[in-house]
């Protein structure tokens, strides 16, 4: 009798010695729920080409298949200086897990789209500017009729706000350069592959694969001069953007990170500011991808 009494009294405390050490060696990393996340980092862009409208009072056209590129600043001090960190193109992302695998966020993507002058275009409509504007060398009926876009002096970024094109009137500069603001929501899938590559302590060093959803609006800084008019260069919703996500995230040491995404959207914009002029828009849709390089942090409050 002593000795069952004995083997049960051991068998007690072997399981509660197991228990406490199947607590203790769980990992920070082992769940997700309920802890934030914060990111920094770079894109680059490549879009599809686009028709784009450009309207007025006295001008409707449209130019064909643009095509544009983004303005990368490459490696440089800009990405992590405070006063300067929004001139490149930058992502910003915070967020929190509402579950181990989900999480929502709110971001920032700030694209740059240039549209290249070094291109012959093909324009369809009218324009019919008064003689007193500079721009009135250019009217006429276009229908698919081929323009240089770096005819009248156009060039890549225009000119300063007040500076004179001394080459007369550009027929088009266009480009969202300050920038080309996505600001979305996501919701996003994680998945640790980390025990998949054999990878002994995730509190070190922690591999997944993220996947999201995203939506959001459109806030540009448009600098375009059309028909040599005064630009608006200000700020302005422009439409709306839809966006699907996948990437790798290397965490490190329980608290930083690491992440790669590729991600491509749909962006549609009706209502872009141009001029100085309510009465002058332009409107236009295309596609996107987006390679992103981010760092971050991810923690419990």
């Amino acid at each position: 009798m002593k000795t069952n009494i004995l083997v049960f009294f051991l068998l007690c405390f072997s399981l509660n010695t197991f228990a406490q050490e199947e607590i203790a060696v769980e990992r920070y990393t082992a769940h997700n729920k309920g802890k934030f996340f914060i990111s920094w980092g770079g894109n680059r862009d490549s879009y599809s080409q686009s028709d784009v409208n450009f309207r007025g009072k006295d001008y409707n056209f449209t130019v064909n298949n643009m095509v544009a590129h983004d303005k990368p600043k490459g490696y440089h001090i800009d990405y992590i200086n405070p006063a300067n960190m929004t001139i490149p193109q930058t992502n910003f992302r915070m967020g929190y897990f509402f579950s181990d695998h989900y999480s929502v966020s709110i971001g920032w993507d700030h694209m740059k789209y240039v549209m290249s002058q070094n291109q012959i275009a093909n324009v369809t409509g009218s324009i019919n500017l008064p003689a007193d504007q500079a721009g009135h060398i250019y009217n006429g009926e276009y229908n698919n009729t081929p323009v240089d876009m770096s005819q009248g002096g156009a060039i890549e970024g225009g000119y300063e706000k007040g500076v004179t094109n001394p080459n007369g009137p550009a027929f088009l500069m266009y480009e969202h350069t300050d920038g080309l603001n996505y600001i979305n929501t996501e919701v996003s899938r994680h998945d640790d592959i980390s025990k998949w590559l054999g990878l002994p302590n995730t509190d070190k060093f922690q591999i997944n694969l993220t996947e999201g959803l995203g939506a959001g609006v459109l806030y540009p800084k448009t600098n375009a001069t059309v028909l040599g008019k005064e630009r608006h260069d200000d700020f302005h919703v422009s439409g709306y953007g839809v966006s699907a996500k996948a990437g790798i995230n290397f965490t490190f040491f329980k608290y930083f990170y690491l992440q790669g995404e590729l991600k491509t959207g749909y962006i549609n914009m009706q209502d872009i500011r141009t001029t100085v002029s309510n009465d002058d828009k332009a409107s236009q849709h295309f596609t996107f991808v987006q390679r992103i390089i981010a760092v971050g942090g991810i923690f419990r409050i």
